[in-house]
């Protein structure tokens, strides 16, 4: 019973990466059309600025936000100055960006070497938590804690603010939004950079679980899209299902059948999508 627990727990926290990582991506996608794929180099950028600003003396939480903030300035750079330009052409949008992601992966091979290094914790949480027999580290709690807050906050964003209305009606009706006097020009650059954020603050948060290294993009990228096509395009609620689903059965399958792995967190994909082709949650893009 306790390994039952214990790898729902794993799958818990790892699922928990997951949605912070795919949630920017599916507001991004869901807004703006735009299938960032050098968002998952904003994550692995991201936990190496925060592990250079913890090398430096900066405490765990400043270096979460400069891991955010610095990949929120470089998102907003890159839809201000590439991918507005390439507005209504998607295909060299997905071009572009993963061009990008490969100028930030050699950049970060750079800068940073190519050998794996852990990312400290703070020392608050760094423990275990015993409870009934089990034992279970506190940080990994913690990130669990986080992704259901941050999950919160942006289901109040988009659902009982006014901001998330014009978004939501930007979404809906671009057009329409626009005659409303619905400034999509400004609304849609602030979703942009908010989906990076949290993509760099992600990368930092995933740091002491994960360790940081050069192919932490091409690692968790994949399961990111895996979490966005399941759960729906444009969908935060099906974000947040999907990634909790595949980090059960990821966890579950490489403690069960590790040579089969990868083929027990794709086929619940193809299986959905055969049946249902906008995923669980998600509408059809018009």
């Amino acid at each position: 019973m306790n390994f039952w627990v214990m790898q729902g727990l794993n799958g818990l926290a790892f699922g928990s990466l997951l949605f912070i990582l795919a949630a920017g991506f599916s507001l991004i996608f869901g807004l703006m059309r735009i299938a960032n794929l050098a968002h998952g180099a904003f994550f692995m950028l991201g936990a190496y600025v925060g592990l250079s600003a913890i090398d430096n003396g900066v405490n765990f939480w400043i270096a979460i936000l400069a891991g955010g903030l610095t990949v929120c300035i470089l998102g907003g750079l890159m839809e201000r100055l590439i991918l507005r330009r390439l507005a209504g052409k998607p295909l060299a949008q997905v071009l572009v960006t993963l061009g990008i992601a490969f100028i930030i992966a050699d950049g970060c091979l750079w800068l940073w070497s190519g050998d794996p290094r852990p990312l400290p914790m703070p020392s608050d949480l760094q423990g275990v938590f015993r409870f009934a027999g089990l034992v279970f580290p506190k940080y990994r709690l913690f990130v669990v804690v986080v992704a259901f807050c941050l999950a919160g906050a942006l289901w109040l964003l988009l659902e009982k603010s006014r901001i998330g209305a014009m978004i939501r009606a930007g979404v809906d009706d671009m057009e329409m939004a626009r005659v409303m006097g619905i400034r999509t020009s400004l609304l849609f650059p602030l979703v942009f950079c908010l989906g990076s954020a949290l993509a760099g603050a992600g990368g930092v948060l995933a740091g002491p679980i994960l360790s940081v290294y050069p192919s932490m993009d091409t690692d968790m990228l994949p399961m990111a899209l895996v979490v966005v096509i399941l759960g729906g395009v444009g969908s935060l609620g099906g974000a947040f299902v999907g990634a909790l689903l595949i980090g059960f059965i990821y966890s579950y399958g490489q403690a069960l059948v590790p040579d089969l792995a990868y083929v027990i967190l794709f086929l619940p994909m193809v299986l959905v999508l055969t049946i249902r082709p906008t995923g669980l949650f998600g509408r059809r893009l018009v």
